[in-house]
């Protein structure tokens, strides 16, 4: 319209449809269509997997979800199972549920260049990180990326998100998120065994195809899981992704070791000592207690029940019991972090230097745990690393 205004401003005599007739014409509205394509993939060839973000309701709160969707390529066979989270972690415990729903592993794996797996690079470029390379090839594919703003490489599994949106979300509330991956591996049962007209045939019947190019899944499948090294607080928990999860009394102060699967939590204080949770699968700052690991009434820790670090120090050297004592009282920090600090100092530093040092600092009131260290190492200085001459080289 301004281009219209102006050129009747200077004299031109036509109408604004004449000038859009001659803008369509020539092309100068808008860039020439493309011609559009199609790719064309053989049974079991390529695999695609993608997530997509959505809203869902559990146990009558709506929260976010990451859905994350594979679909083969040649018969449009669909899996889906949606998550609380979607890391590396996730995304083997997907994959591995995928292969096993399918019955065997494609070729190639197309991603769409996501930082759960790529390690450096786009596209043909793309490098995975050595963690997923290695799940991949345990199961005999590799992971490809397409190139970056070509969306259309990954069609396959973006267009089901909004079918899935629209047809197994809408109106559906769920209980746990246990029961929502149920629903919906139910629901891929149903959908895959519907004609579809895009593709004018059943995914199901295709899938009796193309199954017998895909290649066997391994004999035995390792369980997918990832540890992590947690100290027991002052209560009796160990803490996991804003969860706690309850530990026996005893362990109280120990460092353990956290083995996290699908479905459990595994907390393992040595080879004959360990717990076993239900895992819960998003961040509901929950407290998960055992009734095993309650005490009976009247018989928990009492106020007056020494830290085990406070037991540790006074059984180590018990000279300094006064200071331990007055520590609690005047100290910065938490009590159970200066404890374990000084209980640190009393195991590593010589006996001598350490007590005159601790004597020094209760006669001045000093209760600074990091000052008190540097007044034990000005006091060590070259005798604590002593080097015998005598000793061959």
């Amino acid at each position: 319209m301004r281009v219209h205004e102006e050129l009747t401003a200077s004299g031109a005599v036509l109408s604004y449809q004449a000038l859009t007739a001659f803008c369509r014409r020539h092309g100068l509205t808008e860039p020439p269509q493309q011609v559009a394509g199609q790719y064309q993939f053989s049974a079991g060839e390529e695999l695609q997997h993608d997530t997509s973000p959505h809203e869902v309701e559990i146990a009558g709160k709506k929260c976010r979800a990451q859905t994350a969707s594979a679909v083969l390529c040649y018969s449009r066979m669909l899996f889906f199972q949606c998550y609380a989270t979607f890391q590396r972690f996730d995304c083997k415990i997907f994959l591995t549920e995928a292969l096993r729903y399918f019955g065997g592993s494609p070729k190639q794996v197309m991603i769409d260049n996501t930082h759960v797996v790529v390690l450096r690079g786009t596209g043909r470029e793309m490098v995975p990180v050595p963690e997923m390379a290695a799940f991949a090839e345990r199961f005999g594919f590799a992971f490809v990326a397409h190139e970056r703003g070509d969306a259309n490489r990954s069609a396959r599994v973006e267009r089901p998100f909004w079918f899935i949106e629209n047809n197994f979300l809408a109106g559906r509330t769920f209980s746990s998120w246990r029961d929502l991956n149920a629903q919906a591996r139910q629901w891929c049962d149903r959908v895959n065994s519907t004609y579809k007209k895009h593709i004018r045939a059943v995914p199901r019947e295709l899938f009796v195809l193309e199954q017998r190019h895909l290649k066997p899944l391994p004999v035995w499948i390792p369980e997918v899981y990832r540890l992590q090294q947690r100290a027991v607080d002052i209560e009796g928990y160990v803490a996991l992704h804003s969860n706690r999860y309850s530990v026996p009394v005893a362990w109280v102060g120990h460092q353990v070791e956290v083995r996290e699967t699908r479905d459990k939590i595994e907390i393992q204080l040595d080879a004959r000592n360990i717990v076993t949770h239900e895992r819960v699968p998003d961040q509901q700052f929950q407290r998960i207690t055992l009734a095993a690991h309650r005490p009976p009434r009247g018989q928990g820790l009492k106020r007056n029940t020494p830290h085990p670090e406070e037991q540790a120090i006074l059984q180590a050297a018990p000279e300094i019991a006064a200071y331990v004592a007055a520590l609690k009282q005047h100290s910065r920090k938490l009590v159970v972090f200066a404890l374990r600090q000084l209980l640190r100092m009393v195991r590593e530093y010589p006996r001598e230097p350490l007590l005159a040092t601790v004597h020094e600092a209760a006669r001045y009131g000093l209760y600074d745990l990091d000052r008190l260290e540097r007044m034990i190492l000005r006091r060590v200085q070259r005798d604590f690393f002593r080097l015998d001459g005598n000793v061959d080289e």
